[in-house]
């Protein structure tokens, strides 16, 4: 099993795609899609899985507002504002763009070189359609 993260503009198309193995922490995968040349983002809209110290701190250097739920273990509380939190449904739905593709929705790739690179096709598809109109 294998944990897709995905760095998403403001329009819900792909930025930037990574996997991690099922077991590993969501916290491996936010290092490893931002730790890109692409341009910082404003926001950070992400979900509990995503919900600590260090992340928020490093968005906060970078002038960048964290907007993510926080975990129902957390020690100290921290709020989130709702309105721009709703937006974290283009993520969703960008991930459902991409499962319309049954090769990635059903994961028949044994490698997962191969998974990540059809996972990239799909986007490049997702790119040209949105470009295109």
């Amino acid at each position: 099993m294998t944990k897709s993260h995905l760095l998403v503009n403001a329009h819900g198309l792909p930025m930037r795609t990574e996997i991690t193995p099922g077991q590993t922490s969501d916290y491996l995968g936010f290092d490893l899609v931002m730790a890109d040349n692409l341009p910082a983002p404003r926001v950070l809209l992400a979900d509990r899985g995503y919900d600590a110290d260090r992340i928020r701190k490093t968005m906060e250097k970078c002038d960048v507002v964290p907007v993510i739920r926080m975990r129902k273990s957390r020690k100290m509380r921290v709020g989130v504002d709702r309105s721009p939190y709703r937006l974290r449904n283009l993520v969703e739905r960008c991930f459902n763009k991409l499962k319309n593709a049954r090769r990635v929705a059903t994961r028949y790739d044994k490698t997962a070189e191969s998974f990540l690179s059809f996972i990239d096709i799909t986007s490049i598809r997702l790119w040209i359609r949105h470009l295109s109109t």
